[in-house]
């Protein structure tokens, strides 16, 4: 049972993420059946305020031992640096020791790294800083796609809206599905977000640098509804099939059939975002041909269903 919840504040903290843990973990939800919490705010030292992301200066009235006993010890989003201060590491070390179960949100993750606590553990963070934390952090067994990552006593999460799936996660596997689908009805977001759905991330676009290649990728992109043979590829290159391939792989590191299926997706998820075309419509203009063709190739490399795409972030105003 989740009694006690113990939020640690480290400089340069992101206000956000650590609104979610007060909403999630610190507000009083009796009146909804939810049990109650005692959530502590904790700092490296009590009533020192603690710089945020923002600017907004946030002032914690306990200090590190009020992790002593807290059932979670939640650390929020923040800023990326070299160093953490040392005492905080080892109150993190101590508080997993005793018992507590550790959850980050962000790039909270990397204060679980500096303290050695995701060694060997499965793990994630933001999308954004995957390459840099793997990095710093080797032995950690970084999933980089996840929404959040429930290790047991460990638990992390991406980017911002995925530390609510986190916490509300933590709360179904600790308090009951009604007390998280009470809490997220309060919230007004949905009451379970499987961790492992797919981060939204950003597409890189594959480029190719040499300039015998670049007047084909070109074309292929004005033409991306047509069918394109690496035979007719090549000819329009003036290369062999053979020269053309190889040429291809190595300048945009993929080949010619992977990289136009990517860059279909992208157009689709362009289409899908900014306009009210029927899925069937959207196949057919990205060279899909088909409906199913088209969910096939999306769900593969964005993670979700175009309609679900769509229905996440669709241009209201269009």
């Amino acid at each position: 049972m989740l009694k006690t919840v113990a939020a640690v504040l480290i400089d340069g903290v992101a206000p956000f993420e650590f609104g979610v843990l007060c909403e999630v973990f610190g507000t009083d939800r009796t009146e909804d059946g939810v049990p109650p919490i005692e959530f502590r705010v904790c700092g490296a030292q009590a009533g020192v305020p603690v710089p945020s992301t923002v600017g907004v200066p946030l002032i914690p009235p306990n200090g590190l031992d009020a992790l002593i006993g807290a059932d979670l010890v939640a650390v929020p989003a923040t800023r990326i640096r070299e160093h953490y201060p040392p005492v905080v590491l080892e109150a993190l070390r101590e508080a997993n020791r005793a018992g507590s179960t550790i959850l980050s949100e962000c790039s909270g993750a990397f204060v679980l790294g500096a303290a050695g606590l995701l060694d060997d553990r499965a793990c994630t963070t933001h999308w954004r800083h995957v390459s840099e934390f793997a990095e710093r952090f080797p032995r950690a067994r970084l999933n980089p796609d996840v929404l959040f990552v429930d290790d047991g006593d460990i638990v992390t999460s991406a980017g911002t809206a995925s530390g609510i799936d986190a916490c509300l996660h933590v709360i179904r596997r600790e308090q009951g599905s009604a007390a998280a689908t009470a809490i997220a009805r309060r919230m007004v977001v949905p009451p379970q977000r499987d961790g492992g759905q797919r981060q939204y991330v950003e597409l890189p676009i594959p480029e190719c640098s040499a300039d015998s290649l670049q007047p084909v990728l070109a074309w292929m992109l004005e033409n991306i509804a047509d069918d394109h043979s690496v035979a007719a590829l090549a000819q329009r290159a003036r290369m062999s099939e053979r020269s053309f391939a190889r040429h291809f792989v190595a300048e945009a590191g993929t080949t010619p059939h992977k990289w136009l299926s990517t860059q279909r997706v992208l157009h689709a998820r362009r289409l899908l975002e900014q306009t009210a075309l029927p899925v069937d419509e959207v196949a057919r203009r990205c060279g899909f041909g088909s409906a199913a063709l088209l969910r096939h190739h999306f769900q593969r490399i964005v993670g979700v269903a175009p309609k679900d795409y769509r229905r996440t972030f669709a241009d209201q105003a269009g």
